[in-house]
């Protein structure tokens, strides 16, 4: 879709919400921050700046509307001039109040293509790292606040702005629609049976890139260890691909397990079967946030995380945490998991998690209310 000038467009108050891509997790960021709006006299624009178009995307954004504009990874590399052109159209097109940019390439484009205040969220660590993006980024402080998806995130962008005010770099966790989520995931039984998983077995599941910084070798590493002490004919279930797919297989095989650790492949949908698992694992290095735990929680599923990151705020636990690379805890935790009455509770995502707590949490943020032009909705 293009923008269009409508009748009375400039007198409706709107939020332009803009994308690098919609890929992976990315489109349901873009739906969260449209949720935030909801309820309140602003509508939403959401525009991506790479990926073609798509209906599914336009439905899943939550948005009044959407553009694409489609450019390549390779296009929008450099000075972004093309984009930086295309955005400043875009901001003409409506009365914006603000923009909300995810990641940086965006926060860039939409400072220099625009003079509407930006919040930019960040999902990773290291993004001002770099001192010219601190320059840029103390250039335009004036118009820009910074949300991290975690406190560790926000505290990593605080040690590179040291002279930023808190208020204007924040946190507002990642969340999810915890009713939609529920909907989609089916029951054990049918999810063990789409993952040709024996209906008995205790299974220990994963989801992600086969890839260094998922670590799914430690993982490996600990259930091996653990397997003696677990149930007789107990799985590891790993859903994802990527270059570490051979070597992984071949670790399997090495440590003796190969018959016991499955590998899925890809799987669309992948949170829809879930409830296959008895636990599910997270052995990720330094994961900003982990999406994928709240899935699972959703799912009632006990979940295993890494204690760095972003990931112990999100599983809250001590006992369900274990240090970076440590297979004899994660083996301990394992054991201990298997043995103990799982706690399978529906709905059990914290509300700071959830789209209801992420609104309060956003119109509460004076860094927020200060970027309004009126103020809170």
């Amino acid at each position: 879709m293009t923008p269009l000038e409508l009748p009375g467009a400039k007198l409706q108050p709107w939020v332009l919400q803009f994308c690098h891509g919609y890929d992976g997790p990315f489109l349901d960021c873009a739906r969260q921050y449209a949720a935030l709006f909801k309820g309140t006299p602003y509508k939403v624009c959401t525009v991506y700046l790479t990926g073609a178009p798509s209906s599914e995307v336009e439905r899943g954004s939550a948005s009044d509307e959407v553009i694409f504009l489609d450019y390549s990874s390779a296009q929008v590399r450099g000075l972004k001039l093309g984009a930086i052109r295309d955005f400043r159209r875009i901001a003409a097109s409506r009365d914006f109040a603000l923009c909300i940019a995810h990641r940086f390439k965006p926060i860039y484009v939409a400072l220099l293509g625009s003079t509407l205040p930006v919040i930019g969220v960040h999902h990773a660590f290291g993004d001002y790292k770099r001192g010219s993006r601190q320059l840029f980024a103390n250039f335009f402080r004036k118009r820009l606040m910074l949300l991290g998806v975690s406190n560790a995130v926000r505290d990593d962008m605080r040690a590179c702005l040291p002279d930023w005010p808190a208020e204007r770099i924040e946190t507002l966790y990642n969340r999810i629609d915890v009713e939609a989520v529920q909907s989609e995931q089916v029951s054990r039984e049918l999810a063990r049976e789409h993952l040709a998983l024996p209906q008995d077995a205790w299974v220990v599941g994963n989801v992600g890139r086969l890839h260094p910084d998922k670590d799914q070798a430690t993982l490996i590493r600990g259930f091996a260890q653990a397997l003696p002490r677990l149930p007789a004919g107990s799985l590891l279930v790993i859903m994802g691909n990527g270059r570490l797919e051979s070597d992984l297989k071949a670790l399997a095989l090495e440590l003796g397990v190969s018959k016991s650790v499955r590998f899925l492949g890809q799987v669309p949908n992948g949170r829809r079967y879930f409830k296959a698992f008895d636990v599910f694992a997270l052995p990720s290095d330094h994961e900003p946030f982990g999406m994928v735990l709240l899935e699972a929680m959703a799912a009632g599923v006990p979940v295993l995380a890494t204690d760095c990151g972003g990931a112990p705020e999100v599983v809250g636990e001590p006992e369900a945490l274990f240090a970076l690379g440590d297979d004899m805890t994660l083996a301990s935790r394992l054991s201990a998991a298997s043995s103990a009455e799982l706690k399978r509770v529906e709905n059990g995502v914290k509300a700071c998690f959830t789209d209801k707590g992420g609104h309060a949490r956003f119109w509460s943020l004076p860094g927020v209310v200060n970027l309004m032009p009126s103020g809170k909705p």
